[in-house]
C-alpha cells in the first residue's frame, strides 16, 4: 500500500483531533466535552451530508447507475449480517452474534464523512447519490439482525417480540429520519437551497467534523477497557471483517462501473460498523445481548481502524482496479 495515502489521511486535521481526544484519555487529562455539544454536532453532520447529497442527486439525476448503486447498498446491508452471524456463532450465543452482525451490516456516517474529506484532499470527485445509499443501509441490517434472533434463539418467546416496534425503530430512528429528511429537502430546494445554506452547510462543515472527531477520540479511548470482555476472537473479527466487506464492495463497484470516488465511498459504507443507530435498536429489542461487546468492537476497534488504515487501504484498492 502507498504510504503517502496513509500519511495524507493521518495528516487530515479532523483525524489528528481524533488522536488528540484518544491521547487525552490515555494520559488521564481532565479534558471533557459536555454531552449536549457532541449531540448537536452529530445532528449537524447528518443535516449537512444529507442536504448536500440531495443537491448533488438533483444535479446527477436518478439514472441506471444510481439505481444499481442503491440496490447494491441495500443488498450488502442484508448479506453482511447473515454471513457474519454464522462466523460469530463459533464463539457467541445467538443474541450477541445477531447484535454484532447487525452492527457490522449497518454503517458509520462519520467514517463516510471522513472518507469524503479524504477524497477532497486527493481532489477526487464523488456523486451525491452515495448519501442515499448511506441512508438506506441502516434499516435492513437492523431487521436482518432481529430476524436472525427470531430464527436461531430457540428460547425467545413470541410475546416478547413486537415487530411493529422493530420496524418503527429501524425505519424511524432519529439519525435515519434526519438523514433521509435532509436528503429530501436538498432534492426539493436544489441549487437555490445550496446557495442559501452555503455558510451553514459548507463553511462550518469541517470545523464541526473536527470537533465531533475530537469527542469520538475521547469516547473510543474510554471503550478500550471493554475490549477485555471482547477477547482476541472479536478483536480479530472487528479488524478483518471490514477489510473483507470493503473487498466485496470494491468488486461490486467495479462490476456496476462506479467512478473511483464513488467506489471508495461504497467500500467504506460496506466496511464500517454502526455505533449509534444499531446499538440503540439492539438495546431496545435484544436486551439479552451484551452492549459492551457490540459497541466496543465497532467504536474502539473498527472505527479507529477504518479512520487510520482502512480508508487509505481501500483507496489503494481503487487505484489498483481503476487505474
Amino acid at each position: 500500500m502507498d504510504l503517502s495515502l496513509v500519511m495524507s489521511n493521518l495528516l487530515n486535521p479532523p483525524v489528528l483531533f481524533f488522536f488528540l481526544g484518544m491521547s487525552a484519555v490515555l494520559v488521564k487529562s481532565d479534558l471533557e466535552i459536555p454531552p449536549p455539544i457532541p449531540k448537536f454536532f452529530s445532528l449537524y453532520l447528518l443535516i449537512a451530508i444529507g442536504f448536500k447529497g440531495g443537491v448533488e442527486l438533483v444535479k446527477s439525476g436518478i439514472g441506471q447507475d444510481v439505481i444499481l448503486a442503491i440496490t447494491s447498498a441495500i443488498l450488502m446491508a442484508c448479506i453482511v449480517p447473515i454471513y457474519t452471524f454464522f462466523i460469530l456463532r463459533i464463539k457467541l450465543d445467538p443474541y450477541n452474534a445477531a447484535a454484532i452482525a447487525a452492527t457490522y451490516g449497518s454503517i458509520s456516517a462519520v467514517t463516510f464523512i471522513t472518507a469524503g474529506s479524504f477524497l477532497d484532499q486527493l481532489g477526487i470527485a464523488s456523486d451525491g447519490y452515495m448519501v442515499a445509499a448511506l441512508a438506506l443501509m441502516e434499516s435492513p441490517a437492523i431487521i436482518i439482525g432481529l430476524v436472525l434472533v427470531k430464527v436461531f434463539a430457540a428460547t425467545q418467546n413470541e410475546q416478547d417480540f413486537d415487530w411493529g416496534e422493530v420496524l418503527r425503530e429501524s425505519c424511524l430512528n432519529g439519525s435515519v429520519f434526519l438523514l433521509v429528511g435532509s436528503l429530501a429537502i436538498g432534492i426539493l430546494t436544489g441549487e437555490h437551497g445550496a446557495q442559501v445554506l452555503k455558510p451553514f452547510i459548507e463553511d462550518m462543515f469541517y470545523g464541526a467534523l473536527t470537533f465531533f472527531l475530537l469527542d469520538m477520540g475521547l469516547v473510543a479511548a474510554k471503550r478500550i477497557q471493554d475490549l477485555q470482555k471482547a477477547g482476541v476472537f472479536l478483536i480479530a473479527f472487528a479488524i478483518f471483517t471490514p477489510v473483507v466487506n470493503a473487498g466485496l464492495g470494491l468488486a461490486i463497484a467495479k462490476v456496476i462501473q462506479m467512478s473511483p470516488g464513488d467506489a471508495l465511498l461504497f467500500a467504506v459504507l460496506c466496511a464500517s460498523a454502526s455505533y449509534i443507530a444499531v446499538p440503540a435498536a439492539m438495546r431496545l429489542t435484544v436486551p439479552e445481548a451484551n452492549p459492551s461487546l457490540y459497541i466496543s468492537t465497532a467504536l474502539a476497534v473498527t472505527f479507529p481502524f477504518n479512520i487510520i488504515f482502512g480508508i487509505p487501504l481501500y483507496q489503494y484498492g481503487v487505484n489498483l482496479f481503476w487505474s
